[in-house]
Formats: C-alpha cells, sequence, structure tokens
C-alpha cells in the first residue's frame, strides 16, 4: 500500500472520520489552513486513481466514500515506521516516546493494563 502525502492523508482522514463526503464536506473537516476547492478536488482525485476512495455519482456530482479502512492504512504504516527507525521493535518505540516525554507514566501503566487484559 502506498504512503499517502500530508495533503492526501489529511483528506483521507476526514474521508474516514465522516465515512465519506462530496469534496465540499471534505473541504469543511479540514482543519487549519484550507486548501482551494480545486487543490483538494485534485487530491480527492489522486485518491481514487491510487484506490484509496472510490467515486459514487449522485446527479452530477460526486461521493467520495473510502475503499481502504484507516486501521489497515495505520497497521502498515505504522509498521514500516517501527520496522524503518526502530530496528523493528515496539519496545523501541515506546522506549522512544518514553524518553521524548511524549508517553507518561500513567500512559504506560494503561498500556500494560491494555495488553494485560487482551483490550484495544
Amino acid at each position: 500500500m502506498e504512503k499517502l502525502t500530508p495533503s492526501e492523508e489529511e483528506a483521507m482522514l476526514v474521508i474516514w472520520s465522516k465515512k465519506g463526503g462530496f469534496v465540499k464536506d471534505i473541504l469543511e473537516g479540514l482543519s487549519g489552513e484550507k486548501p482551494p476547492y480545486t487543490t483538494l478536488a485534485s487530491t480527492v482525485k489522486n485518491l481514487e486513481k491510487k484506490g484509496f476512495v472510490k467515486a459514487v455519482k449522485y446527479a452530477n456530482a460526486f461521493r467520495y466514500e473510502p475503499a481502504i479502512p484507516q486501521e489497515s492504512y495505520k497497521r502498515e504504516h505504522v509498521g514500516n515506521v517501527v520496522s524503518g527507525y526502530f530496528k523493528n521493535s515496539y519496545k523501541e518505540l515506546v522506549s522512544f516516546f518514553a524518553q521524548e516525554e511524549k508517553i507518561t507514566p500513567d500512559d504506560l501503566q494503561e498500556i500494560l493494563n491494555m495488553i494485560q487484559n487482551g483490550k484495544s
């Protein structure tokens, strides 16, 4: 599965959260500075070409729906980050975040409890 560009990923996050939408809906869902409508429309077309969304025609407009589940994308690309930057070790990943003070002892305890209880 291809890694998305930052603008494609931002659009996909909106599409996943809304379970699809027209370009104007996706534009409204973006945070921060919004790109021009035509730029976003091109981004969404690229997502369609890459197989991330499917276009469903409604009258004279297209509604874009996710073709790939968010969990599948996360699973593959988090795995790529772990293998590429952390010697394929999730322990190294967690250690990195602890050293950078991006994760608290309470967070770690919660993760341990999730592992022990088999919950995500």
